[in-house]
Protein backbone atom coordinates (compact mmCIF):
# COMPACT_ATOMS: atom_id res chain seq x y z
CA UNK A 1 0.00 0.00 0.00
CA UNK A 2 1.03 3.62 -0.48
CA UNK A 3 1.96 5.58 2.62
CA UNK A 4 -1.12 7.83 2.63
CA UNK A 5 -4.36 7.28 0.75
CA UNK A 6 -5.94 10.17 -1.14
CA UNK A 7 -8.96 10.07 1.17
CA UNK A 8 -6.84 10.32 4.32
CA UNK A 9 -4.75 13.12 2.85
CA UNK A 10 -7.95 15.00 2.07
CA UNK A 11 -9.50 14.67 5.53
CA UNK A 12 -6.24 15.65 7.18
CA UNK A 13 -6.06 18.76 4.97
CA UNK A 14 -9.56 19.76 6.03
CA UNK A 15 -9.65 18.79 9.70
CA UNK A 16 -7.25 18.34 12.60
CA UNK A 17 -6.92 15.22 14.71
CA UNK A 18 -8.85 12.88 12.39
CA UNK A 19 -10.02 9.74 14.18
CA UNK A 20 -11.34 6.96 11.96
CA UNK A 21 -14.52 5.17 13.03
CA UNK A 22 -14.36 1.42 13.44
CA UNK A 23 -15.86 0.01 10.22
CA UNK A 24 -19.05 -2.05 10.72
CA UNK A 25 -18.66 -5.79 10.31
CA UNK A 26 -19.91 -6.99 6.92
CA UNK A 27 -20.04 -10.63 5.84
CA UNK A 28 -17.61 -11.28 2.98
CA UNK A 29 -18.30 -14.27 0.76
CA UNK A 30 -15.58 -15.41 -1.63
CA UNK A 31 -15.51 -12.92 -4.53
CA UNK A 32 -18.39 -10.97 -2.99
CA UNK A 33 -22.15 -11.63 -2.79
CA UNK A 34 -22.41 -12.50 -6.50
CA UNK A 35 -19.30 -14.69 -6.57
CA UNK A 36 -17.90 -12.37 -9.26
CA UNK A 37 -14.80 -14.11 -10.71
CA UNK A 38 -11.60 -12.45 -9.54
CA UNK A 39 -13.34 -9.82 -7.38
CA UNK A 40 -11.23 -10.56 -4.31
CA UNK A 41 -8.08 -10.07 -6.35
CA UNK A 42 -9.44 -6.80 -7.73
CA UNK A 43 -10.09 -5.53 -4.22
CA UNK A 44 -6.61 -6.52 -3.06
CA UNK A 45 -5.00 -4.73 -5.99
CA UNK A 46 -7.17 -1.66 -5.40
CA UNK A 47 -6.16 -1.55 -1.75
CA UNK A 48 -2.48 -1.87 -2.64
CA UNK A 49 -2.68 0.77 -5.36
CA UNK A 50 -4.74 3.32 -3.42
CA UNK A 51 -3.48 2.77 0.10
CA UNK A 52 -7.13 2.54 1.21
CA UNK A 53 -8.83 -0.57 2.57
CA UNK A 54 -12.17 0.57 1.12
CA UNK A 55 -13.52 3.26 -1.19
CA UNK A 56 -14.68 5.43 1.72
CA UNK A 57 -13.03 6.64 4.90
CA UNK A 58 -15.23 7.79 7.78
CA UNK A 59 -14.31 9.47 11.04
CA UNK A 60 -14.33 12.56 13.21
CA UNK A 61 -12.09 15.64 13.05
CA UNK A 62 -11.88 19.26 14.14
CA UNK A 63 -12.88 21.56 11.29
CA UNK A 64 -11.73 24.93 12.48
CA UNK A 65 -12.68 25.05 16.15
CA UNK A 66 -15.62 22.66 15.93
CA UNK A 67 -15.91 18.90 15.46
CA UNK A 68 -17.56 17.26 12.47
CA UNK A 69 -18.04 13.83 10.93
CA UNK A 70 -16.15 13.38 7.66
CA UNK A 71 -16.95 10.89 4.90
CA UNK A 72 -14.24 10.87 2.22
CA UNK A 73 -14.25 8.85 -1.00
CA UNK A 74 -11.10 7.52 -2.65
CA UNK A 75 -11.56 7.32 -6.41
CA UNK A 76 -8.33 5.32 -6.72
CA UNK A 77 -10.07 2.43 -4.94
CA UNK A 78 -12.32 0.89 -7.63
CA UNK A 79 -13.48 4.28 -8.84
CA UNK A 80 -14.86 5.28 -5.45
CA UNK A 81 -17.67 2.79 -6.04
CA UNK A 82 -19.96 1.72 -3.22
CA UNK A 83 -20.73 -1.86 -2.31
CA UNK A 84 -22.01 -3.43 0.89
CA UNK A 85 -18.99 -2.57 3.05
CA UNK A 86 -18.73 1.04 1.83
CA UNK A 87 -22.49 1.54 2.14
CA UNK A 88 -22.41 0.24 5.71
CA UNK A 89 -19.58 2.64 6.56
CA UNK A 90 -21.51 5.63 5.18
CA UNK A 91 -24.76 4.75 6.96
CA UNK A 92 -22.89 4.12 10.23
CA UNK A 93 -21.10 7.49 9.94
CA UNK A 94 -24.44 9.29 9.69
CA UNK A 95 -25.57 7.30 12.73
CA UNK A 96 -22.54 8.47 14.71
CA UNK A 97 -23.24 12.04 13.65
CA UNK A 98 -26.74 11.75 15.12
CA UNK A 99 -25.42 10.25 18.35
CA UNK A 100 -22.77 12.96 18.74
CA UNK A 101 -24.93 15.76 17.25
CA UNK A 102 -22.18 16.71 14.84
CA UNK A 103 -22.53 18.05 11.31
CA UNK A 104 -21.58 15.80 8.40
CA UNK A 105 -19.20 16.65 5.57
CA UNK A 106 -19.22 14.20 2.65
CA UNK A 107 -16.32 14.53 0.21
CA UNK A 108 -17.52 12.60 -2.80
CA UNK A 109 -15.61 11.24 -5.80
CA UNK A 110 -17.43 8.18 -7.05
CA UNK A 111 -18.56 6.36 -10.13
CA UNK A 112 -21.62 5.04 -8.31
CA UNK A 113 -22.65 1.54 -7.23
CA UNK A 114 -20.11 -1.29 -7.48
CA UNK A 115 -20.90 -3.47 -10.46
CA UNK A 116 -19.22 -6.59 -9.00
CA UNK A 117 -21.78 -6.62 -6.15
CA UNK A 118 -24.82 -6.07 -8.37
CA UNK A 119 -28.16 -5.45 -6.68
CA UNK A 120 -26.50 -5.84 -3.27
CA UNK A 121 -24.53 -2.70 -4.07
CA UNK A 122 -27.44 -0.85 -5.64
CA UNK A 123 -29.64 -1.33 -2.58
CA UNK A 124 -27.08 0.65 -0.55
CA UNK A 125 -28.58 3.78 -2.12
CA UNK A 126 -31.75 3.14 -0.10
CA UNK A 127 -29.75 2.71 3.11
CA UNK A 128 -27.76 5.87 2.46
CA UNK A 129 -30.87 7.86 1.58
CA UNK A 130 -32.53 6.71 4.81
CA UNK A 131 -29.42 7.67 6.83
CA UNK A 132 -29.51 11.15 5.27
CA UNK A 133 -33.23 11.48 6.06
CA UNK A 134 -32.84 10.47 9.72
CA UNK A 135 -29.98 12.93 10.11
CA UNK A 136 -32.05 15.71 8.55
CA UNK A 137 -34.96 14.93 10.89
CA UNK A 138 -32.61 15.27 13.84
CA UNK A 139 -31.60 18.77 12.75
CA UNK A 140 -28.05 17.77 11.85
CA UNK A 141 -26.62 19.65 8.84
CA UNK A 142 -25.02 17.80 5.94
CA UNK A 143 -22.55 19.59 3.66
CA UNK A 144 -21.33 17.78 0.57
CA UNK A 145 -18.42 18.48 -1.78
CA UNK A 146 -18.65 17.21 -5.36
CA UNK A 147 -15.18 16.19 -6.46
CA UNK A 148 -14.04 14.82 -9.81
CA UNK A 149 -15.99 12.80 -10.78
CA UNK A 150 -19.29 12.52 -8.91
CA UNK A 151 -21.75 10.40 -10.85
CA UNK A 152 -24.49 7.85 -10.47
CA UNK A 153 -25.96 6.85 -7.15
CA UNK A 154 -23.64 8.86 -4.92
CA UNK A 155 -24.77 12.04 -6.67
CA UNK A 156 -28.44 11.05 -6.54
CA UNK A 157 -28.70 9.41 -3.09
CA UNK A 158 -25.99 11.17 -1.07
CA UNK A 159 -24.79 14.51 -2.44
CA UNK A 160 -28.02 15.79 -4.00
CA UNK A 161 -29.74 15.14 -0.66
CA UNK A 162 -27.31 17.36 1.26
CA UNK A 163 -28.33 20.68 2.81
CA UNK A 164 -25.47 22.60 1.18
CA UNK A 165 -23.79 21.42 -2.03
CA UNK A 166 -20.29 22.63 -2.90
CA UNK A 167 -18.50 21.54 -6.05
CA UNK A 168 -14.85 21.63 -7.02
CA UNK A 169 -14.19 23.70 -10.11
CA UNK A 170 -14.09 21.59 -13.25
CA UNK A 171 -15.48 18.43 -11.65
CA UNK A 172 -17.57 16.07 -13.76
CA UNK A 173 -21.00 15.81 -12.11
CA UNK A 174 -23.87 13.82 -13.59
CA UNK A 175 -26.27 11.01 -12.86
CA UNK A 176 -25.02 9.15 -15.92
CA UNK A 177 -21.26 8.75 -16.15
CA UNK A 178 -19.38 9.37 -19.38
CA UNK A 179 -19.11 5.63 -20.14
CA UNK A 180 -22.83 4.90 -19.85
CA UNK A 181 -24.48 7.92 -21.48
CA UNK A 182 -24.54 8.61 -25.19
CA UNK A 183 -21.25 9.80 -26.64
CA UNK A 184 -23.09 12.79 -28.08
CA UNK A 185 -24.20 13.93 -24.64
CA UNK A 186 -21.38 16.21 -23.54
CA UNK A 187 -20.89 19.79 -22.43
CA UNK A 188 -21.48 22.02 -19.43
CA UNK A 189 -24.62 20.21 -18.29
CA UNK A 190 -22.38 17.40 -17.03
CA UNK A 191 -19.99 19.64 -15.07
CA UNK A 192 -19.93 21.36 -11.70
CA UNK A 193 -20.30 24.71 -13.43
CA UNK A 194 -23.33 23.46 -15.33
CA UNK A 195 -24.93 22.18 -12.15
CA UNK A 196 -24.36 25.58 -10.53
CA UNK A 197 -25.96 27.37 -13.48
CA UNK A 198 -28.92 24.99 -13.25
CA UNK A 199 -29.47 25.63 -9.53
CA UNK A 200 -28.27 22.23 -8.32
CA UNK A 201 -25.04 23.44 -6.66
CA UNK A 202 -24.71 26.22 -4.10
CA UNK A 203 -21.12 27.27 -4.75
CA UNK A 204 -18.10 26.43 -6.92
CA UNK A 205 -14.84 26.20 -4.97
CA UNK A 206 -11.20 25.72 -5.84
CA UNK A 207 -9.46 22.94 -3.86
CA UNK A 208 -7.36 25.49 -1.98
CA UNK A 209 -10.53 27.27 -0.84
CA UNK A 210 -12.14 24.16 0.56
CA UNK A 211 -10.74 24.15 4.13
CA UNK A 212 -11.70 27.78 4.95
CA UNK A 213 -15.08 27.50 3.22
CA UNK A 214 -15.95 24.35 5.17
CA UNK A 215 -14.69 25.92 8.40
CA UNK A 216 -17.04 28.88 7.91
CA UNK A 217 -20.02 26.67 7.05
CA UNK A 218 -19.48 24.38 10.03
CA UNK A 219 -19.26 27.40 12.32
CA UNK A 220 -22.51 28.84 10.94
CA UNK A 221 -24.50 25.59 10.79
CA UNK A 222 -23.18 23.70 13.82
CA UNK A 223 -26.19 22.46 15.85
CA UNK A 224 -24.85 23.98 19.07
CA UNK A 225 -25.13 27.50 17.61
CA UNK A 226 -28.89 27.50 17.00
CA UNK A 227 -31.15 29.82 19.00
CA UNK A 228 -34.91 30.20 19.34
CA UNK A 229 -34.75 34.00 19.66
CA UNK A 230 -35.99 35.98 16.64
CA UNK A 231 -33.54 37.76 14.39
CA UNK A 232 -33.25 41.42 15.45
CA UNK A 233 -34.67 43.98 13.04
CA UNK A 234 -31.84 45.51 10.96
CA UNK A 235 -31.11 49.20 11.40
CA UNK A 236 -32.69 51.25 8.66
CA UNK A 237 -30.33 52.69 6.06
CA UNK A 238 -33.04 55.06 4.80
CA UNK A 239 -32.54 58.80 5.01
CA UNK A 240 -35.13 61.41 5.87
CA UNK A 241 -38.64 61.34 7.23
CA UNK A 242 -41.44 59.13 5.89
CA UNK A 243 -42.94 60.33 2.59
CA UNK A 244 -45.81 62.82 2.66
CA UNK A 245 -47.70 61.26 -0.26
CA UNK A 246 -48.20 57.80 -1.68
CA UNK A 247 -46.57 58.71 -4.97
CA UNK A 248 -43.52 60.07 -3.14
CA UNK A 249 -43.29 56.73 -1.32
CA UNK A 250 -43.30 54.87 -4.64
CA UNK A 251 -40.71 57.16 -6.18
CA UNK A 252 -38.39 56.90 -3.18
CA UNK A 253 -38.66 53.11 -3.20
CA UNK A 254 -37.77 53.04 -6.90
CA UNK A 255 -34.83 55.41 -6.59
CA UNK A 256 -31.55 54.02 -7.89
CA UNK A 257 -29.77 55.67 -4.94
CA UNK A 258 -31.76 53.79 -2.28
CA UNK A 259 -29.80 51.18 -0.25
CA UNK A 260 -30.43 47.66 -1.56
CA UNK A 261 -30.26 44.20 -0.05
CA UNK A 262 -26.51 43.74 -0.22
CA UNK A 263 -25.95 46.99 1.70
CA UNK A 264 -28.30 45.76 4.44
CA UNK A 265 -26.67 42.32 4.57
CA UNK A 266 -23.19 43.87 4.73
CA UNK A 267 -24.24 46.09 7.63
CA UNK A 268 -26.08 43.32 9.50
CA UNK A 269 -23.72 40.34 9.25
CA UNK A 270 -20.09 40.09 10.29
CA UNK A 271 -19.73 37.11 7.94
CA UNK A 272 -22.11 35.19 5.72
CA UNK A 273 -22.26 32.29 3.30
CA UNK A 274 -24.80 32.16 0.48
CA UNK A 275 -26.67 29.21 -0.93
CA UNK A 276 -27.86 29.32 -4.52
CA UNK A 277 -30.45 27.61 -6.66
CA UNK A 278 -33.75 25.84 -6.27
CA UNK A 279 -32.37 22.29 -6.83
CA UNK A 280 -34.90 21.98 -9.65
CA UNK A 281 -33.03 23.52 -12.57
CA UNK A 282 -32.97 27.24 -11.89
CA UNK A 283 -31.29 30.21 -10.21
CA UNK A 284 -32.46 33.77 -9.62
CA UNK A 285 -29.77 36.31 -8.79
CA UNK A 286 -32.52 38.61 -7.56
CA UNK A 287 -33.05 36.42 -4.47
CA UNK A 288 -30.08 36.25 -2.08
CA UNK A 289 -30.24 33.38 0.41
CA UNK A 290 -27.86 31.95 2.98
CA UNK A 291 -26.63 32.02 6.57
CA UNK A 292 -24.70 34.70 8.39
CA UNK A 293 -23.39 35.66 11.81
CA UNK A 294 -25.02 38.56 13.65
CA UNK A 295 -23.71 39.43 17.12
CA UNK A 296 -22.38 35.91 17.61
CA UNK A 297 -25.54 34.12 16.44
CA UNK A 298 -26.35 32.35 13.19
CA UNK A 299 -29.24 33.91 11.28
CA UNK A 300 -30.62 32.65 7.97
CA UNK A 301 -31.58 35.21 5.35
CA UNK A 302 -33.63 35.50 2.17
CA UNK A 303 -33.41 38.90 0.51
CA UNK A 304 -34.96 40.33 -2.64
CA UNK A 305 -32.75 42.72 -4.60
CA UNK A 306 -35.35 44.91 -6.31
CA UNK A 307 -36.01 42.80 -9.40
CA UNK A 308 -39.09 40.86 -10.45
CA UNK A 309 -38.43 37.45 -8.98
CA UNK A 310 -38.70 34.32 -11.11
CA UNK A 311 -39.96 30.88 -10.05
CA UNK A 312 -36.44 29.65 -9.07
CA UNK A 313 -36.09 32.66 -6.75
CA UNK A 314 -39.25 31.83 -4.84
CA UNK A 315 -38.32 28.14 -4.67
CA UNK A 316 -34.82 29.00 -3.41
CA UNK A 317 -36.28 31.20 -0.66
CA UNK A 318 -38.66 28.40 0.31
CA UNK A 319 -35.74 25.97 0.40
CA UNK A 320 -33.78 28.36 2.65
CA UNK A 321 -36.69 28.75 5.10
CA UNK A 322 -37.31 24.99 5.27
CA UNK A 323 -33.60 24.36 5.88
CA UNK A 324 -33.43 27.02 8.61
CA UNK A 325 -36.52 25.50 10.21
CA UNK A 326 -34.93 22.05 10.07
CA UNK A 327 -31.78 23.35 11.76
CA UNK A 328 -33.61 25.55 14.29
CA UNK A 329 -32.10 28.79 12.94
CA UNK A 330 -34.15 32.04 12.99
CA UNK A 331 -34.75 33.76 9.66
CA UNK A 332 -34.46 37.34 8.41
CA UNK A 333 -36.23 38.29 5.17
CA UNK A 334 -35.74 41.52 3.24
CA UNK A 335 -38.60 42.46 0.92
CA UNK A 336 -37.86 44.48 -2.21
CA UNK A 337 -39.55 43.58 -5.49
CA UNK A 338 -41.92 45.35 -7.88
CA UNK A 339 -43.70 42.01 -8.08
CA UNK A 340 -43.25 38.50 -9.37
CA UNK A 341 -42.17 37.98 -12.96
CA UNK A 342 -45.29 37.51 -15.07
CA UNK A 343 -43.97 36.81 -18.56
CA UNK A 344 -44.44 33.59 -20.52
CA UNK A 345 -41.22 32.07 -19.19
CA UNK A 346 -42.34 32.63 -15.59
CA UNK A 347 -45.72 31.07 -16.30
CA UNK A 348 -44.13 28.03 -17.94
CA UNK A 349 -41.75 27.79 -14.98
CA UNK A 350 -44.62 27.59 -12.51
CA UNK A 351 -44.52 31.02 -10.89
CA UNK A 352 -47.88 30.44 -9.18
CA UNK A 353 -46.89 27.13 -7.55
CA UNK A 354 -43.47 28.59 -6.66
CA UNK A 355 -45.07 31.51 -4.80
CA UNK A 356 -47.46 29.08 -3.12
CA UNK A 357 -44.47 27.01 -2.00
CA UNK A 358 -42.91 30.07 -0.37
CA UNK A 359 -46.18 31.10 1.33
CA UNK A 360 -46.39 27.55 2.71
CA UNK A 361 -42.78 27.52 3.93
CA UNK A 362 -43.31 30.79 5.83
CA UNK A 363 -46.63 29.62 7.28
CA UNK A 364 -45.21 26.24 8.31
CA UNK A 365 -41.96 27.49 9.89
CA UNK A 366 -41.55 26.82 13.60
CA UNK A 367 -38.56 29.14 13.87
CA UNK A 368 -39.27 32.90 14.14
CA UNK A 369 -39.11 34.96 10.94
CA UNK A 370 -38.35 38.68 11.00
CA UNK A 371 -39.14 40.77 7.92
CA UNK A 372 -37.95 44.24 6.92
CA UNK A 373 -39.43 45.90 3.83
CA UNK A 374 -36.54 47.90 2.39
CA UNK A 375 -37.98 49.03 -0.96
CA UNK A 376 -40.85 48.03 -3.18
CA UNK A 377 -43.48 45.72 -1.77
CA UNK A 378 -45.23 44.68 -4.93
CA UNK A 379 -48.25 42.43 -4.43
CA UNK A 380 -48.04 38.67 -3.82
CA UNK A 381 -44.45 38.38 -4.98
CA UNK A 382 -43.46 40.54 -2.02
CA UNK A 383 -46.04 39.27 0.45
CA UNK A 384 -44.86 35.67 0.07
CA UNK A 385 -41.59 36.61 1.82
CA UNK A 386 -43.20 38.65 4.63
CA UNK A 387 -43.72 37.24 8.12
CA UNK A 388 -47.29 37.71 9.41
CA UNK A 389 -47.19 39.85 12.55
CA UNK A 390 -43.40 40.34 12.43
CA UNK A 391 -42.90 42.78 9.55
CA UNK A 392 -41.20 46.18 9.80
CA UNK A 393 -40.63 48.78 7.07
CA UNK A 394 -38.11 51.51 6.31
CA UNK A 395 -38.99 55.14 5.53
CA UNK A 396 -38.15 54.74 1.84
CA UNK A 397 -40.33 51.71 1.15
CA UNK A 398 -43.95 50.95 0.33
CA UNK A 399 -46.26 47.93 0.18
CA UNK A 400 -49.32 47.65 -2.04
CA UNK A 401 -51.84 45.19 -3.35
CA UNK A 402 -50.65 46.24 -6.79
CA UNK A 403 -48.47 48.96 -8.33
CA UNK A 404 -50.31 52.26 -8.87
CA UNK A 405 -49.78 52.08 -12.64
CA UNK A 406 -51.34 48.61 -12.79
CA UNK A 407 -54.15 49.83 -10.58
CA UNK A 408 -54.90 52.57 -13.13
CA UNK A 409 -54.93 50.01 -15.95
CA UNK A 410 -57.30 47.68 -14.09
CA UNK A 411 -59.66 50.52 -13.16
CA UNK A 412 -59.39 52.04 -16.65
CA UNK A 413 -58.17 55.33 -15.25
CA UNK A 414 -56.12 57.96 -17.05
CA UNK A 415 -52.35 57.60 -16.36
CA UNK A 416 -52.45 61.13 -14.95
CA UNK A 417 -54.43 59.73 -12.03
CA UNK A 418 -51.65 57.34 -10.95
CA UNK A 419 -50.37 59.65 -8.15
CA UNK A 420 -53.89 59.97 -6.72
CA UNK A 421 -54.33 56.20 -6.83
CA UNK A 422 -51.09 55.83 -4.90
CA UNK A 423 -52.69 57.87 -2.12
CA UNK A 424 -55.92 55.85 -2.26
CA UNK A 425 -53.93 52.60 -1.90
CA UNK A 426 -52.53 53.84 1.44
CA UNK A 427 -49.16 52.29 0.72
CA UNK A 428 -46.89 54.67 2.68
CA UNK A 429 -44.89 53.27 5.62
CA UNK A 430 -46.99 55.18 8.16
CA UNK A 431 -50.20 53.98 6.48
CA UNK A 432 -49.05 50.38 6.76
CA UNK A 433 -48.36 50.84 10.47
CA UNK A 434 -51.82 52.38 11.00
CA UNK A 435 -53.44 49.50 9.09
CA UNK A 436 -51.65 46.94 11.26
CA UNK A 437 -49.69 45.34 8.42
CA UNK A 438 -46.29 46.47 9.73
CA UNK A 439 -45.31 46.81 13.37
CA UNK A 440 -43.27 49.99 13.02
CA UNK A 441 -41.04 52.08 10.80
CA UNK A 442 -37.52 50.81 11.46
CA UNK A 443 -35.07 53.24 13.05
Amino acid sequence: MTELSAARALVEAIGRGFEEFEPPAVANAVDGPLGWPGYDDQRARAADRSGAAESVLCGRAQVGQLPAVLIAFDFAHLGGSVGQAAGARIAAAFGRARELRLPVISLVASGGSRMQEGICALRQLQEIARACLLTRRDGIPHITVLRNPTTGGMWAALSAAADVVLAERGAAVAFGGSRVRSATETGEAFTAEGKFADGQVDRIVDPAELPPVLTELIRLLHPQRSSSLPAPVPKSLASGEPPSTGWEAVQRARSADRPRARAYLDAYFSTRSEISGDRAGGRDEGMLCGFGEHEGRTIAFAAQTGTANTPPGFRTAARLIRLADQLGIPVLTLVDTPGAANDAAAERGGVGPAIAELFTAVADAQVPITTLVIGEGGSGGALALAAPGRTWITADAYFAVIAPESSAAILKRDPAQVPDLADHLRLRPQDLVDLGFTRAIAD
